[in-house]
């Protein structure tokens, strides 16, 4: 039965804190969908997650923009991170090789263009910027 939490992060601190909350109940296989518009806290909240999860809050977490993949190593799990953005058409999708390891931790954004990765999806974050422009509201939803 899916799990849902929701609250509204004032700061860029609240999402950090957000990041080191999910990465601790993130487990090897999890494969995490990062949705909303650009501007919407995305990498932020990657940023937050893989920092916890390597144990470095000053690691360099470049945005996959262009990589579209950035893999990164934890004690947890190895971690990937995806930015589909770019993606030309969904059949690249096997290209980037999200799902071969099956022990890794796997964070995507813009996972629209690629729709068998949210079927397969274990966590669902949705970012929204309220009315007003301050803040972010978030759901995560624990498959």
């Amino acid at each position: 039965m899916p799990s849902t939490i929701s609250r509204f992060l004032p700061d860029d601190a609240a999402t950090s804190a957000l990041g080191a909350e999910l990465a601790d109940s993130l487990v090897p296989g999890d494969l995490v969908i990062l949705n909303g518009d650009l501007g919407a806290g995305k990498t932020a909240l990657a940023r937050a997650i893989i920092r916890t999860l390597g144990n470095d809050a000053t690691m360099d977490v470049p945005s996959p923009t262009f990589a579209l993949v950035q893999p990164y190593d934890s004690t947890k799990a190895p971690i990937l991170h995806a930015d589909l953005y770019r993606l030309g058409d969904p059949r690249e999708i096997d290209e980037l090789g999200l799902l071969d390891n099956p022990a890794a931790i796997v964070l995507v954004e813009w996972s629209e263009r690629a729709p068998e990765l949210v079927d397969a999806a274990t966590v669902v974050v949705d970012l929204a910027i309220p009315a007003g422009g301050e803040g972010r509201s978030v759901s995560v939803t624990r498959r």
